[in-house]
């Protein structure tokens, strides 16, 4: 069974969403707003958090890094616009669906994907982190999943958080910090933020 968390403030989305979800995923609480979100998150650890990005008290956005140590990230949103879905990607979420633009049957393909650590993406949002990566120099000379492994560290994720987070062994993310260490000319977590930040 995959147990889902619905955190969207409109009580009609979410009533929708919850009727999509079939079969083996159980809907194990739902949220109204981000501190509600990440609290639920806390408590029942879901495999999944279908996560809206526009919400009262907290927005999606702001919560998207913490929701993502305790369960896997799969954004639901009305907006596919590239700084949400980038920051999004670089706060954790690892799938993003855009209202409109899936039916039922992808939406359980998504949930179960994400739920086995996969990506899943609707197009717009594809579009937008190809553009992205297309686009972007790489930083300080490290690798896409060295970045994203600095970036966590940023946020101050331990080692253990990252490995949950990225779905790695914990040995793997060791041997990342240790090339990103060696990469930024640093020995600790605080000065490969100092240089990160640079």
């Amino acid at each position: 069974m995959t147990t889902v968390l619905i955190a969207d403030d409109n009580s009609v989305v979410r009533a929708v969403v919850r009727e999509m979800l079939t079969g083996d995923i159980a809907v194990v609480a739902e949220a109204a707003n981000g501190a509600e979100a990440l609290e639920l998150a806390r408590r029942h650890r879901p495999d999944v958090t279908l996560l809206d990005h526009r919400m009262p008290v907290r927005d999606g956005l702001s919560v998207v890094g913490a929701i993502s140590t305790h369960s896997r990230v799969l954004m639901l949103t009305r907006s596919a616009d590239d700084r949400t879905v980038l920051d999004a990607v670089r706060s954790g979420a690892i799938g993003f669906l855009v209202h409109g633009q899936f039916g039922p049957a992808e939406l359980l393909h998504a949930v179960r994907a994400v739920a086995g650590g996969e990506s899943h993406l609707s197009p717009s949002a594809a579009r937008v982190l190809v553009a992205a990566v297309r686009q972007a120099p790489p930083r300080h000379g490290l690798s896409q999943r060295e970045a994203e492994v600095m970036d966590l560290i940023a946020r101050g994720l331990s080692n253990g958080d990252i490995a949950g987070t990225l779905v790695l062994s914990s040995k793997t993310v060791e041997n990342h910090v240790n090339r990103i260490f060696a990469k930024l000319g640093v020995t600790s977590r605080a000065g490969a933020i100092r240089r990160w930040d640079t």
